[in-house]
């Protein structure tokens, strides 16, 4: 199965995202900052990504994609992404758009492969993990 890397500062999160993909069968690492993954991404160069967009400063989660899309190593800087976010719940800010008219592709407002908004049914999780990874 797949290395994955789980981004995100909630220690409660981290664990049960870790805990879900484990019992799937896949090889996963946990960082708690956008640093931290930054790094972990670069030594260990995982399959994909699982990202927070929110952290305790903001929108790290956003900073983190733009920096390894700029990477010079090509398995850090095309390594997928999905990014999971809670905010859609307390806001009407969208960090992608819900209804397209067929113009917008995924990726093309974040670099990324999908998005999944907390909480992550596990089910969802684990059916966006295999459409990328297989």
């Amino acid at each position: 199965m797949a290395k994955i890397l789980v981004v995100d500062d909630q220690p409660v999160v981290a664990r049960t995202t870790q805990l879900a993909l484990e019992a799937a069968g896949h090889q996963v690492l946990v960082a708690d900052s956008a640093e931290e993954g930054e790094r972990v991404a670069c030594a260990e160069r995982p399959d994909l990504m699982i990202v927070d967009v929110m952290m305790p400063e903001g929108t790290e989660g956003f900073h983190l994609v733009w920096k390894l899309r700029q990477a010079e190593d090509a398995a850090v800087r095309e390594v997928p992404i999905i990014m999971v976010t809670g905010i859609h719940s307390h806001t009407e800010l969208r960090f992608y758009p819900e209804k397209t008219d067929g113009t917008y592709q995924p990726g093309e407002f974040l670099p990324v492969q999908g998005w999944l908004d907390k909480p992550v049914a596990v089910d969802k999780l684990l059916e966006t993990v295999a459409g990328i990874v297989g």
